[in-house]
C-alpha cells in the first residue's frame, strides 16, 4: 500500500518507525543490497520502492511507485537523492532464523554512535555468521545514518534489540569482554566463549557483569580506541 509523502517524512523519527513498523533504506546502493538479501529472506519482499520517473536501475520484484524529484526531495536526507529508496518491513529484520552453526554473537550494550553501529554491522556482514545484540537504551538499528553507515549490512546481519543483560546471561553462560588489562585477543581461548560483550563508547560496561577479560595490545600513545575498530579487530581475530 502506498504511503503519503507526510508519512514517508515520519519514517525519519523512531516513534513514527515503531508505530508504523517500517523504515527508510535510501539510494540505488542500499536497495540493490535490500535485493540481494530478500533472495534469502523472502519477508524482505514485502519492501516497497518509491522512485522518480526518470530512474532506471534495478528494482527487482519489489512493487514500485512513483514520486516527483519535489516529492523525493522532501522526504530522503541525503542532499543530493539517487531517485529511489525503499520503505522496509522492520518485522522481516528482527524476527530471524534460529542461530546457525559456529555463530557468533556480539552485544553491543548501549551503543550510542549510529555510525558506529552502523560500520560494525557492515564488518559483521563482512567476516560472516554472526549476530548482532542491541541493549535497551541504544541507538536504533533503523535510524537512516546506521542504515546508510552499514553501506546494506542491515540486511545480512541478524540483528536484535532490547537484549537486556539479564537476559544475555540466561541465554548465554560464557562471556567475554575488552579491557586495557585482559589477555589478548591473539590468544587461542578467545575463539572459545558464547557472545563477545562490548560497552558503551563514553561508559564503558556497568560494574558486576562478569566476562573473562581480554585486550588489544597497542603502543599505549593513546588511551583508547573507537568502539567499532574494537569490535572489527574482534570479529577479523574471531573469523582468523
Amino acid at each position: 500500500m502506498k504511503m503519503s509523502v507526510d508519512t514517508l517524512k515520519k519514517l525519519g523519527q523512531k516513534k513514527y518507525r515503531s508505530e508504523y513498523g517500517c523504515f527508510i533504506a535510501e539510494g540505488e546502493h542500499l536497495v540493490q543490497e535490500l535485493i540481494a538479501a530478500a533472495v534469502h529472506k523472502p519477508a524482505l519482499l514485502a519492501s516497497q520502492l518509491y522512485c522518480t520517473a526518470d530512474y532506471h536501475g534495478p528494482k527487482g520484484a519489489l512493487q514500485c511507485h512513483e514520486l516527483s524529484s519535489a516529492q523525493m526531495a522532501k522526504v530522503c536526507e541525503t542532499k543530493t537523492p539517487q531517485g529511489i529508496f525503499a520503505v522496509v518491513p522492520i518485522d522481516a529484520l528482527l524476527k530471524n532464523a534460529s542461530p546457525i552453526a559456529m555463530e557468533r554473537v556480539f552485544y553491543l550494550y548501549e551503543v550510542q554512535d549510529p555510525g558506529n553501529l552502523g560500520t560494525i554491522l557492515r564488518s559483521l556482514a563482512w567476516f560472516g555468521a554472526s549476530r548482532c545484540l542491541l541493549s535497551p537504551a541504544s541507538v536504533d538499528p533503523f535510524n537512516a545514518k546506521v542504515v546508510r553507515a552499514s553501506m546494506g549490512a542491515i540486511f545480512h546481519v541478524p540483528i536484535e534489540t532490547e537484549v537486556t543483560l539479564q537476559e544475555l546471561r540466561e541465554r548465554y553462560s560464557r562471556l567475554a569482554s575488552l579491557d586495557m588489562h585482559g589477555t589478548p585477543v591473539a590468544d587461542p581461548s578467545f575463539a572459545g566463549f558464547d557472545a563477545y560483550v562490548f560497552g558503551n563508547e563514553a561508559r564503558g560496561l556497568p560494574e558486576g557483569l562478569h566476562t573473562s577479560v581480554f585486550s588489544i595490545r597497542g603502543s599505549g600513545a593513546i588511551e583508547s580506541l573507537n568502539l567499532a575498530t574494537v569490535v572489527n579487530i574482534c570479529a577479523y581475530e574471531l573469523a582468523r
